[in-house]
């Protein structure tokens, strides 16, 4: 059977589609132009005022500031500061994104004093966007290979267990 293109409603949805799956990969790959170049005000034009950040940053506000704050926080311990996209792939409401982190530790970052030491790490992030903002976001950076390549010390104790360790040790009394 030959491919017919959609006509009529069909093709009006269609085309209605793929214009909000671009708008959505072009409000992404402005908000990553915004970490890169540190032109952070961009994230008021592409990240809804009332967004829902799943996986936020240790004393990362809401909204656009919160996003702000805590960029700018990573700017100043890596001023040299670079995410590249590795992967993307969207659909009608999503953009997800495999990416890698790379900076010089320049300032302090999470306590831990300037090293001039480079970090690269691994990261995804999913957003969901409706109109060209982002309204939620799901995403880690693999922070334990940022603060083992800065040399810092693990902590140990009850805040570095896991679920199933606290779990564990709450059953068997401990």
């Amino acid at each position: 059977m030959l491919y017919s293109p959609p006509s009529g409603q069909n093709a009006h949805n269609e085309r209605e589609r793929s214009m909000s799956r671009d708008q959505n990969i072009a409000a992404q790959e402005k908000f990553a132009e915004g970490v890169n170049s540190g032109n952070f005000d961009v994230f008021d034009e592409v990240v809804a005022s009332d967004v829902v950040d799943h996986d936020p940053a240790p004393e990362q506000g809401p909204g656009p500031e919160g996003f702000k704050d805590m960029f700018q926080t990573l700017r100043t311990a890596f001023p040299d500061l670079e995410v590249t996209p590795e992967h993307m792939t969207a659909t009608d409401d999503d953009v997800a994104l495999a990416y890698t982190i790379t900076g010089t530790h320049e300032g302090e970052f999470l306590g831990i004093a300037p090293t001039g030491r480079q970090i690269t790490a691994r990261g995804v992030q999913i957003g969901r966007f409706r109109d060209g903002q982002l309204v939620e976001r799901w995403g880690s950076s693999d922070q334990l290979a940022i603060l083992q390549q800065l040399g810092a010390e693990p902590q140990t104790g009850e805040q570095d267990k896991g679920l199933v360790d606290r779990i564990r040790d709450g059953l068997s009394g401990q």
